[in-house]
């Protein structure tokens, strides 16, 4: 019975490093994502799942380092979330601070014309632009005034002046006054 104690209540590292530890990862993976880019964050492919799940398993040691009891683990797990409410609170009553940890939107396409250094950059590919603006109801980049990589990694569109629904409704105006026009020609035809 003491076993169990010991094991679920001894701590067997210092109480400090096992604040440290998880204080310690949370600050790599956050500097860590964030050199990575803002399209590892909202756009992950399979390799990027693959990174994201085995840097879990990685770290994991360095959080708990040679402790298995639980008290150590809910003080290590205690601290991630304090530490990250933190930073949450700090991120968004300072600007600059949130400019640090979270970036700027970046511009992808300007007045129409793809910034294709800029996908260079952000390693985003003009497939996957055009995969983005589909789910966006967009069905060419022709049609795209502006696309903003935002801070959480999401792709924002702004459609040239005429909007789609506007153009749509416009096809669909023409289309009709064309059906128009051929009922009057058949009925002038008819009525000979």
């Amino acid at each position: 019975m003491e076993t169990i104690w010991n094991n679920l209540f001894v701590v067997t590292i210092p109480i400090l490093e096992k604040i440290i530890r998880p204080v310690a990862v949370y600050l790599f993976l956050i500097i860590g994502l964030r050199l990575a880019g803002k399209r590892e964050l909202a756009q992950l492919n399979p390799f990027d799942l693959v990174v994201l799940l085995t840097i879990s398993n990685t770290v994991q040691n360095a959080i708990i380092g040679n402790d298995n009891s639980l008290l150590g683990g809910l003080i290590g797990g205690g601290t991630l979330l304090l530490v990250n409410w933190i930073v949450v609170r700090a991120i968004h009553h300072n600007k600059s601070v949130e400019n640090l940890m979270e970036g700027k939107e970046t511009r992808l396409i300007i007045k129409g014309v793809v910034q294709n250094e800029v996908l260079k950059k952000e390693a985003i590919d003009l497939n996957e632009l055009l995969v983005a603006a589909h789910k966006a109801g967009i069905e060419t980049l022709d049609q795209v005034d502006d696309a903003i990589l935002e801070t959480d990694g999401g792709i924002s569109f702004i459609s040239k002046e005429i909007d789609l629904e506007t153009k749509r409704h416009q096809e669909l105006l023409t289309r009709i006054q064309g059906l128009e026009a051929q009922i009057l020609r058949l009925e002038s035809a008819l009525q000979r």
